[in-house]
């Protein structure tokens, strides 16, 4: 299983990547993969496998594009499904690289897997109907950017993708759907209701194995996660966040009370600003790609 969790990582074709990745999970949930947690797996070069293109650049170099124009909103479906192809590489190298975990971790990072391939499925179909493929806009590489910096680390991966990334998602996902939905683009809407829903469960996977990893080492799970943090270099947290969704997705109640004062410390310096709320179009290519993950 894990062998061919990294076989599929260096793919470097998108949809044969998203083809081979359900195919794996669907192998491995009919038990027709061993699954060896003891061994350790040589990295090979060039990881992860991905396409020439979109060209990656600085996330600021991403320019501004109105949700209100369709060649908008196929600027953002791009980067959403540069975010679902990027979330397929995560998940499958934390089936690959981390040994000694229980057989339960691999599974479930393969579901993740394959439920980011589904996404990036869905949100690859749709950008076709507006005349675009993978490709055709640039992005920028601040995913892997975390996957490498956590390489040595699970108990790092399990804090800081998941649990900081991800969860950004989270908080992210229901204004960029209302702004679809104001657009009337109905059929985009749809299919950031469907990702909202699993990337719930991704980060309760993520969450979970965060803790059992600090209860196995003796930690305490609020100290560890704000080390890290700074240890690798977290992207800091900001509001609004999506209280709902990160309770359902196994966050304490101790957490969101910390998430609730860093939101009324952010709004309380924008309540002075002299510049009324929503006179200018948000930059939705940012939002997607730094906030999304």
């Amino acid at each position: 299983m894990r062998s061919e969790a990294l076989g599929v990582l260096r793919e470097r074709d998108p949809v044969t990547k998203a083809v081979a990745t359900r195919d794996l999970h669907a192998r491995a949930c009919e038990g027709l993969l061993p699954c060896r947690p003891e061994r350790s797996l040589d990295e090979p070069a060039g990881l992860p496998g991905r396409p020439e293109r979109p060209e990656l650049v600085d996330p600021r170099g991403l320019g501004r594009r109105s949700m209100q124009s369709p060649q908008g909103r196929a600027v953002l479906l791009h980067a959403l499904a540069h975010i679902e192809f990027n979330a397929i590489n995560l998940a499958l190298d934390a089936v690959w690289r981390f040994a000694a975990m229980p057989a339960a971790f691999y599974l479930d990072w393969l579901k993740v897997a394959s439920e980011e391939a589904h996404h990036f499925s869905l949100l690859t179909a749709r950008l076709a109907d507006s005349g675009h493929v993978y490709g055709d806009f640039p992005a920028h590489d601040g995913l892997w950017d975390m996957c490498e910096r956590t390489r040595g680390d699970v108990l790092a991966r399990m804090a800081l993708v998941p649990r900081t990334l991800e969860a950004r998602g989270l908080d992210a996902s229901p204004p960029i759907r209302a702004r679809l939905q104001q657009a009337g683009d109905h059929e985009s809407a749809a299919i950031l209701d469907v990702i909202l829903r699993d990337e719930i469960g991704h980060v309760l996977i993520g969450n979970r194995w965060f803790r059992y990893l600090c209860d196995r080492e003796a930690l305490d799970p609020h100290a560890t996660y704000a080390r890290l943090a700074t240890q690798y270099h977290a992207p800091r947290l900001r509001g609004p966040f999506n209280f709902e969704a990160r309770r359902d997705a196994g966050f304490d109640e101790a957490e969101l009370a910390a998430l609730a004062g860093l939101d009324a410390g952010q709004a309380a310096p924008a309540a002075d600003q002299t510049k009324p709320e929503g006179t200018r179009e948000p930059d939705v290519t940012s939002t997607a790609s730094t906030s999304t993950r």
